[in-house]
């Protein structure tokens, strides 16, 4: 197992996508086992701690004759991919039938090769869990009914977009209370004991596969919130939680294993308590993209402790291409930002390279797009330098931007400092399309009496400023639209 730093740097790929790329590449068929080694290197660049393969686990075929019938998924999927085929279409990767890597990408020995590839770089390996649902050919269907909600054939006749009727038992089609159900996956009953120790064996078994797993949906396994979303169906509510219970369980087999939650809907503090390392932070991605400054520092005055343990980004599979929504000065605002605040950070393959097509998860194909080379080096760079800097290793906080009267352009600014055994870091980030002036108070009262260099670590330009100045009256900072300062500081008292 690779040990994991407190706050990862976590690249996540589309499994079957990448194999098939890498495989037109080398003019083969391309399982984990047979990636070559500059693959590798494309996926884990320095200052990237783990990659997350998602879509290893074997989909379900019932589950994909599923999408192909659906014609809203069908104007989707042609829509992402011109020209797309039938052959392109493997089905959802979150339809999974059985927690076993999918003979398509190597089966078990290729998903364990390239775990030791990942291990041999020093790189973790995070990969998916479902707990609310399954494949409607999960072996657990037949086996395990008992497992899930269930429903009568009343129900499958009134509701068949909402209920399964299997011939044995008739089951509820998994379901997020805001949304209609999802028609190719049934509904696990939180609630049911046996449900909680099979699902505890499960992430169990998966544990042997890898350093750490991302939780899809994980709000929904909650006590209030399941018995909001079936009320009766599920029986009534346990004394204990789905997770601590589930987490306690599989931490006393794989103590360092590492649970990242995808969360919304503001539970992420409760997720936290429930024993989860990592919470999507979906909040500020909410803010950097579509708010201003002051929403995103108000975010950010929660307490530093709750924010260590979210995860920062700036898209995933789930959301849209961020090229396709900010321009490339407010991307690379955006990313200098999430680089340097505390907490996971989340990278999506494709995203350093500009792409702009969301591609819907069913396929195992996207479309060709020019890669931007000017932001592949921006985004490697700032990936390595934040990691070899050691920054993330220190205390954090955040800063105030102080105006003038006749000047109140700094409230575009976003300031704060790293403080720790690697040094004084400082990061300032105008997040406006305007320039912005104002003086950054700084938390350090022992800068004098020398003078204190700052030396951007992207540009490598230098600065010196006199401790008078950054006692009293605060580092005063001009910054372009969507400019940004990343600063290591040092003066005589260092």
């Amino acid at each position: 197992m690779t040990a994991l730093p407190a706050q990862p740097v976590v690249y996540e790929v589309n499994t079957r996508v990448w194999l098939k790329e890498t495989g037109r590449r080398t003019g083969r068929p391309t399982g984990l086992a047979d990636v070559p080694k500059d693959a590798w290197d494309e996926i884990t660049p320095p200052g990237v701690d783990a990659v997350w393969l998602m879509g290893v686990w074997e989909r379900s075929e019932r589950g994909r004759a599923i999408a192909l019938r659906d014609p809203a998924l069908r104007t989707a999927f042609a829509e992402a991919l011109p020209g797309v085929t039938e052959a392109d279409i493997a089905g959802s990767p979150y339809c999974i039938r059985r927690y076993e890597a999918d003979p398509a990408l190597g089966g078990p020995a290729g998903l364990a090769a390239a775990r030791a590839e990942l291990d041999s770089r020093g790189v973790g390996l995070l990969l998916d869990y479902v707990p609310n649902h399954v494949a409607p050919d999960h072996p657990w269907v037949t086996e395990h009914p008992e497992y899930f909600v269930r429903g009568d054939a009343d129900d499958a006749r009134r509701e068949p977009d909402a209920f399964l009727d299997t011939g044995p038992a008739v089951l509820a089609r998994g379901r997020d209370p805001l949304f209609p159900p999802w028609p190719d996956v049934v509904q696990l009953n939180a609630f049911d004991p046996a449900l909680r120790e099979a699902s505890a064996d499960a992430l169990t078994a998966i544990g042997r596969f890898c350093d750490g797993v991302r939780c899809d949906m994980a709000m929904l396994l909650l006590n209030d919130v399941f018995a909001r979303t079936w009320g009766s169906r599920a029986g009534p509510p346990p004394e204990t939680e789905f997770w601590p219970q589930v987490l306690a369980s599989v931490r006393g087999r794989h103590p360092g294993m590492l649970f990242a939650a995808e969360a919304y809907w503001d539970l992420e503090w409760e997720l936290q308590q429930q024993g989860f390392d990592f919470c999507y932070d979906k909040r500020l991605y909410d803010r950097v993209l579509h708010e201003d400054a002051g929403s995103v520092r108000a975010h950010l005055g929660a307490g530093e402790e709750y924010q260590r343990r979210l995860v920062r980004f700036l898209e995933n599979h789930d959301e849209p291409r961020v090229a396709g929504v900010l321009p490339p000065a407010a991307q690379r605002a955006a990313a200098t930002l999430v680089a340097t605040l505390p907490g996971a950070t989340l990278w999506h393959e494709g995203q350093f390279t500009g792409r702009r097509t969301h591609l819907p998860v069913f396929l195992d194909r996207r479309p060709d797009e020019p890669a931007d080379d000017d932001l592949r080096a921006f985004y490697e760079e700032i990936t390595a330098r934040v990691g070899r800097s050691g920054m993330r290793t220190g205390r954090w906080r955040l800063l105030d931007c102080e105006g003038w009267p006749d000047n109140d352009s700094g409230r575009a600014l976003i300031a704060s400092a790293w403080t720790g055994p690697a040094g004084r870091f400082l990061t300032v980030v105008n997040l406006s399309a305007h320039a912005a002036q104002a003086r950054v108070r700084l938390p350090w009262d022992d800068l004098g009496p020398y003078a204190v260099e700052l030396t951007d670590l992207l540009t490598g330009h230098r600065y010196r400023r006199s401790d008078t100045e950054l006692t009293h009256g605060g580092l005063y900072v001009a910054l372009p639209p969507w400019g940004t300062h990343l600063f290591s500081l040092t003066s005589g008292a260092d």
